[in-house]
Formats: structure tokens, sequence, C-alpha cells
């Protein structure tokens, strides 16, 4: 017998009662889940990479002003506040956590992973980050700086990871299909 889900089971339950008191749409949370699993996801983060690795302006544009850069974009699903882009490098390592609750860029990430809201990870990243990552298969040379992002209310972060060798010959939708949600808040590297 496989084990329960607690939260699943409240959160089922919660609904049902909402939905019995006539207080929310049966719908309505469908149509939430559908909009940040097909419609949002990590593709409109991963698309905002894409463009930066093929557009040196767009990418200076991002990571010196994230919120006018994306301004055109007017994304619905999701408020991002502020968001501030960092750059991994092959001398820095830039990873993303909200160490109080978890703040998250909705809108350009989709829904947050269940690891991310995880207490553990939360505070586990800020004192060993290089042990976290590595959990995640990110292991880095000892030489690489790791710099850790507390997103919070105000500020929300996403990470422009490494352009993949090779992939020169790529054009932006390929590219975007090679960046994952991971990548994006640090704590896996492209390949």
């Amino acid at each position: 017998m496989g084990e329960v889900n607690h939260q699943a089971l409240r959160a089922q339950a919660l609904e049902e009662l909402l939905v019995e008191k006539g207080l929310l749409d049966p719908g309505a949370v469908d149509n939430i889940v559908t909009l940040y699993n097909e419609r949002v996801g990590p593709m409109r983060g991963a698309g905002l990479v894409a463009r930066a690795w093929t557009e040196p302006e767009f990418k200076q544009a991002l990571l010196e002003d994230a919120d006018a850069a994306i301004a055109d974009y007017e994304y619905e699903g999701g408020e991002i506040q502020k968001l501030v882009v960092v750059e991994n490098t092959p001398d820095v390592h830039n990873v993303v956590v909200c160490t109080l609750c978890s703040c998250y860029p909705w809108a350009v990430l989709g829904l947050p992973p269940k690891w991310y809201k995880d207490p553990a990870y939360r505070s586990r990243v800020v004192r060993e980050p290089r042990a976290v990552l590595k959990e995640f298969g990110t292991e880095l040379a000892d030489d690489v700086e790791v710099r850790v992002w507390d997103s919070s209310a105000e500020v929300r972060y996403l990470v422009l990871p490494e352009r993949p060798q090779g992939t020169e010959d790529l054009d932006a939708g390929d590219l975007a299909e090679l960046v994952t949600r991971d990548s994006m808040i640090g704590v896996t590297r492209l390949r």
C-alpha cells in the first residue's frame, strides 16, 4: 500500500467543501492547474533564457532590469513582483530559495516543485548549498563560487543557466526545449 499524502487529502476535502457550499466553481481549480501545467509551466522562462542566449542585447537588458525587459510579454497567471535574473558562468553558480515560505516566479516558471517548498531544502541550501546541489546531481569544482539568492514577497529570482556547448547552430525554439525548470532555479546544470 502506498504512502498517504495527508496534504492532498486535506486539499481535496477543502475543495469538496467549498464546492458543496457554492463558494467555488468545480472547474475553477482544474482551470488553474491547466493554466500552470499547460500554458504557463516553465516554458515561459525557457523562452526568456533561449532569447537571452541568442540576443545579446536582450540578455544585457534582462540582467540589468528584468522587469523592463519582459514588460511587453504581459504574462498572465501569477505575480512575478520584481524579477531579478542572475547568470551562471564557469566561475559562479547561482541557486534560488525562499527561506521564509516558498516565494516563486509562477508567471515564468509555472507551478513550484514540491521540494522547493520543503523546509529541508529551504534551510539546507543556505547552510550547505554544495551538498544540496550534489543531491540534485550538480557537482561543482571547488573554485566555482556558489551564490544563494533568497526570494521574498518583494523579489523573485530566475537563474540564467549557462548555454550548453555544441548548441551554436540551434535556434531559440530548439534552445528553449533544452532549458529545464530546475536549471532556472539553479539546482541543476544543462548538459
